[in-house]
């Protein structure tokens, strides 16, 4: 990694990767090419796509569920859960009639690779991928798989700026180090970034005052905040695995402890997205999280309904 710090620093300052704290005590200023400003709009409901892998019936069947709900669909990546290549899932996903935002990691993919997929996707009207550098591949996930890195995400972005692709790129604003990372934005801004998708917090009072300092230090790219969406104990837990992605001990106890957890959790979620939306620079809300244990269409129907209602109130 070139351009760091990443958005997985934990809590403590320790890298998510090796022992030892982050080797990265600033932020790397970008000092390759800084692309003309792409204005763009950025979806009022962005909603995370998790369908059974290498099955087509079931990407089609969620969108379908999920397509009234939003404006365009979050492609996640990960390691433990291979999955269609980009550009084919992208192609299932417009032939299925939602937009689709595909993610691209570096974990798996060298340069060429990654030219590939950018233009590919670009060739089937997929117009923004988000660019991330990628989670590095636990020691007990697929040992037998190498990692690549070629890249990382700012220098992915720039690759697809140049393409012609909008690259929308990932910050956290809880990760170490917290004053820096509207700073970090800035310099992913200056590789080639049109949009941000912000990770979890757990009090939208973070997003406020990261936006704030964000548009001071020169962020003008719209940004998206996540509503974290969960109904049940495994679904909370999901968002609170990774480095950085944290919830309200307190809303959690309360969805949890409900007599109806699906609707309490709906309602949580509906709240959330309201207090984001209110925060000036929020331009849209991420739908975010499994929102069940019992299954793939059940959470897209919980995530659905969020953004129904997301959408009712902004009309």
């Amino acid at each position: 990694m070139e351009f760091g710090p990443c958005g997985g620093v934990r809590p403590d300052g320790q890298c998510e990767m090796r022992s030892g704290a982050c080797i990265f005590a600033e932020v790397v200023p970008w000092s390759g090419i800084v692309p003309a400003t792409r204005p763009v709009r950025a979806p009022l409901v962005l909603t995370d796509f998790s369908a059974t892998p290498f099955d087509r019936n079931d990407i089609a069947a969620t969108a379908a569920v999920l397509a009234p709900g939003c404006d365009a669909v979050l492609v996640g990546e990960h390691q433990n859960k291979p999955d269609f290549p980009p550009t084919l899932m992208g192609s299932l996903l417009v032939d299925a009639g939602v937009t689709p935002w595909i993610t691209l990691s570096c974990r798996d993919r060298n340069r060429v690779v990654l030219e590939q997929e950018l233009r590919g996707l670009h060739s089937i009207g997929v117009e923004t991928v988000l660019c991330v550098t990628g989670d590095g591949r636990g020691y007990d996930v697929r040992p037998d798989v190498t990692q690549t890195f070629d890249l990382d995400g700012p220098r992915l972005v720039s690759l697809a700026a140049s393409v012609g692709t909008i690259a929308a790129v990932p910050e956290t604003p809880t990760a170490p180090p917290v004053s820096a990372r509207p700073d970090r934005l800035v310099e992913k801004q200056r590789a080639g970034a049109s949009l941000a998708v912000l990770n979890h917090v757990p009090f939208p009072k973070m997003i406020a005052d990261f936006m704030a300092a964000a548009v001071s230090a020169g962020v003008s790219i719209p940004v998206i905040a996540a509503v974290a969406v969960f109904t049940d104990s495994v679904s909370a837990a999901v968002l609170q695995g990774l480095p950085g992605l944290e919830l309200d001990e307190s809303v959690t106890e309360r969805v949890l402890g409900a007599a109806d957890p699906v609707a309490a959790g709906i309602a949580a979620a509906v709240d959330e997205a309201r207090a984001l939306l209110s925060i000036d620079g929020v331009a849209g809300v991420n739908v975010s999280g499994l929102a069940s244990a019992s299954g793939g269409r059940l959470g897209a129907e919980i995530k659905a309904e969020v953004g129904r209602l997301i959408r009712a109130e902004a009309s």
